[in-house]
């Protein structure tokens, strides 16, 4: 009988069983050896491999939306063009950086190899325009110019141009129509900055690398509607670049559009007539300095008065802004910012401030009647008025006796306002008052007229202007003290006298500070957007406007329409009576007062003017140009620094815009089918079933028709006799006061600018 083992195995189960146990442990230490192997010794390099399976981003950049003046055309579109991009991290791959490359492709686009090689390097504090200051990871443009050829060339030969694009795309454009150029008023767009992309990256509007910024003017003011939302599609791919699957996509939402309230042919009128103005001021003799005048820089501002809607801005010198599209050359970038190039990206019409001389009278007269003085008083119209040991003089030395406030206004005659001005400074304590004791009308009102601030314009960068009252003289001074007090001399020459003088009172509201300032001298600084919202506001019947570019932003699809309503800023504080005064005397500065000898024969009976003629006074500079005026539908407001008198250089430009304007002709009569904007376009272009915004065809030039009556206007304007105040003709003989410039007055300070 077989012994069997208590288990009930036998030798032959129990040799299976053994055997089983050893394969099984060598299958699971196989298997550990091959889970380390994979794992600890190679895992670097499988994780590698792992992480070439990813997601990968293909950018579908907006279209960005178009800006249109008030009819529907175009200041600002997009157009097609060829770009030939490079990109920077596929070069740095690269043995030599892709020196080599980008060789090759200097001499396919016919560019110098240094300028190929400057638009890829990156921007920073020590890298000089032209470069990159978007993101690194995107791809650069060196030129949006490419021909077909060019492109073909590129493409077929892609192995000798790795990390090289061309391709179509929509790039922006910033068209001329009628010649209007508009450039500070549009601004320009370049490329996102990390930053930026940082910044944004939590807001309901993110950036992405591939997009675009408007950098200044409407562009950037309205960035967020005008951008639009690129669309992304998202692919897995492997680490050799293969699509594998698609994980999903979000179509591109195109920008909107802005509809301005600027009108194209207006715009071009109004730069032609600023330009023509400097060039004619060039040609005039500056009899104190012994040279012609500079005529350096200027701005116009067309404004409707009962809304605040910009017609025209034009700011002196320009340029074209075409000239950021696909990325600026070193030496574009250096004609607009070199020390030569009187700097035409400010947009002079919101952020050149200087003195405003006469202009600013009116605002003196209202503080005058605040004050308690009577509309009707008789004020002393002297050659010179007298404080102490200084002489402070009237316009070459001009006397029309007791005089009204209105009549002051017309015939601008300062002494009267010198007077006023002494007088409530002596009522205000003089220079050492009492706690809670000055008034300072003149100053009280100055700010009632929104000065020393901004206006709210929609636009970057506007500056505030200076109102130099009792508070900023004392922050001025306690800023400025150590600095006057070290180059300060009694007995210096005149800047260290001034110096000197501040170190020691430059705190206190001196006698022949408030003087100064009654005539809009000194330490006052105005831009030309608040003399126009001011001088709209008396046109208007005392509102002023917040002033306004924006008119409405439309949707792509036309199927949204924000309209942007124009906004109460203040009133004017002046009683109807006072600005029925007002009124009245700027109206006579146009038929017998100091603007007369610039508009014989405007039909006033038909469409009355008004205006106020301003020669103001910078310290080492020829004297700045500066003509407000208003008709019931628009005030234009134009300054030329270093041009000579407000009449002078101005005048006859501004009547050539009213001109064009209202098609008055050198006649006088008005042809109303050769009038550019009777009266302020009201409504919006009309919005097409597809979204698009119709646009009328663009007429020939306008200025073209303004030529024969600049000829009529040259040979009829003559300069009236200042020696009889309600002259409007003149002998050949006859002294002209808007073409001589305003003496010095000895003794008066003013701020150094």
């Amino acid at each position: 009988m077989t012994n069997i083992p208590e288990t009930g195995r036998t030798p032959r189960v129990q040799i299976r069983l053994v055997v089983i146990q050893i394969l099984v442990l060598s299958l699971l230490g196989t298997l550990g050896g091959r889970l380390w192997y994979l794992q600890i010794r190679e895992g670097n390099e499988y994780a590698k491999e792992a992480s070439g399976n990813h997601v990968q981003q293909v950018v579908d950049p907006a279209v960005r939306g178009s800006i249109l003046d008030a009819r529907g055309v175009p200041l600002a579109d997009n157009e097609t063009r060829l770009v030939v991009s490079a990109s920077r991290t596929d070069l740095l791959k690269m043995k030599d950086d892709g020196k080599a490359v980008l060789t090759k492709l200097a001499a396919v686009l016919g560019m110098k190899p240094k300028e190929v090689m400057q638009r890829v390097r990156l921007c920073d504090a020590k890298t000089p325009q032209p470069c990159w200051n978007g993101s690194p990871y995107q791809p650069i443009p060196i030129t949006d110019e490419a021909t077909p050829k060019q492109a073909l060339q590129i493409r077929e030969r892609a192995e000798d141009f790795p990390g090289i694009t061309a391709e179509p795309q929509a790039v922006r454009r910033y068209p001329a129509p009628g010649k209007a150029n508009t450039a500070q008023v549009l601004g320009y767009l370049s490329p996102v900055t990390d930053s930026e992309i940082q910044q944004a990256k939590d807001s309901d509007s993110p950036y992405l690398r591939s997009d675009q910024v408007g950098r200044n003017g409407l562009e950037r003011e309205y960035d967020k509607a005008l951008r639009g939302k690129a669309g992304v599609t998202r692919y897995e791919v492997d680490n050799l670049g293969r699509v594998i699957g698609k994980a999903e996509s979000d179509a591109a939402e195109p920008g909107s559009n802005l509809v301005t309230s600027i009108d194209s042919r207006v715009q071009r009128v109004a730069e032609y007539q600023l330009d023509e103005a400097m060039k004619a001021a060039r040609k005039q003799f500056d009899k104190i300095t012994g040279e012609n005048y500079k005529a350096d820089s200027g701005a116009v501002v067309v404004m409707e008065a009962k809304t605040g809607r910009i017609v025209s801005m034009a700011s002196a010198p320009t340029y074209d802004p075409n000239v950021w599209v696909g990325g600026i050359s070193a030496k574009d970038y250096k004609q607009l910012t070199g020390k030569n190039s009187d700097y035409p990206l400010l947009n002079r019409a919101i952020q050149g401030q200087s003195a405003p001389g006469s202009t600013f009278k009116v605002i003196s007269t209202a503080a005058a009647v605040q004050a308690g003085y009577e509309w009707d008083g008789g004020y002393p119209c002297t050659s010179s008025y007298s404080v102490g040991g200084q002489v402070f003089k009237n316009f070459e030395g001009e006397s029309f006796g007791p005089i009204s406030l209105g009549r002051a206004l017309e015939v601008s005659c300062d002494t009267v306002f010198y007077g006023l001005a002494d007088r409530e400074w002596k009522k205000d304590g003089g220079i050492n008052p009492k706690k809670g004791e000055p008034k300072d009308y003149f100053f009280k009102t100055a700010h009632q007229f929104g000065l020393g601030k901004e206006t709210g314009v929609d636009l970057p960068n506007e500056v505030t202007g200076r109102v130099p009252d009792r508070q900023w003289k004392e922050s001025y001074w306690k800023a400025n003290k150590a600095s006057w007090c070290k180059t300060g001399k009694k007995n210096g020459s005149y800047v260290e006298k001034i110096a000197y003088e501040n170190c020691l009172e430059g705190n206190k509201m001196r006698e022949g500070d408030e003087i100064n300032y009654s005539i809009g001298q000194g330490d006052t600084l105005l831009t030309p957007i608040q003399e126009a919202m001011i001088y709209g506001a008396l046109a208007n019947g005392g509102t002023e406007y917040v002033p306004t570019i924006g008119k409405a932003i439309v949707s792509a699809d036309g199927k949204t329409v924000k309209e942007i309503k124009p906004q109460v800023k203040a009133k004017l504080p002046i009683s109807q009576a006072t600005h029925k005064g007002i009124d009245k005397a700027l109206a006579g500065v146009i038929t017998s007062g100091t603007a007369a000898w610039k508009f014989q024969g405007w039909p006033q009976d038909k469409i009355t003017l008004h205006a106020k003629t301003g020669t103001a006074e910078v310290y080492g500079k020829q004297t700045t140009s500066w003509l407000a005026t208003y008709s019931k539908d628009y005030t234009v407001v134009m300054t030329i620094s270093q041009a000579g008198t407000g009449s002078g250089a101005s005048g006859e430009a501004v009547r050539n815009i009213y001109s064009a304007l209202y098609g008055v002709q050198s006649d006088g009569s008005i042809d109303k089918k050769k009038a550019l904007l009777p009266s302020p376009q009201k409504g919006l272009p009309k919005i097409q079933k597809d979204g698009t915004i119709a646009s009328p065809k663009i007429s020939k030039d306008p200025v073209k028709d303004l030529k024969a009556a600049e000829k009529a206007t040259e040979k009829g304007a003559t300069a009236p006799d200042e020696t009889q105040p309600g002259a409007t003709t003149a002998s050949p003989t006859a002294t002209n006061r808007n073409t001589r410039r305003r003496p010095r007055k000895r003794g008066s300070r003013r701020m150094l600018t």
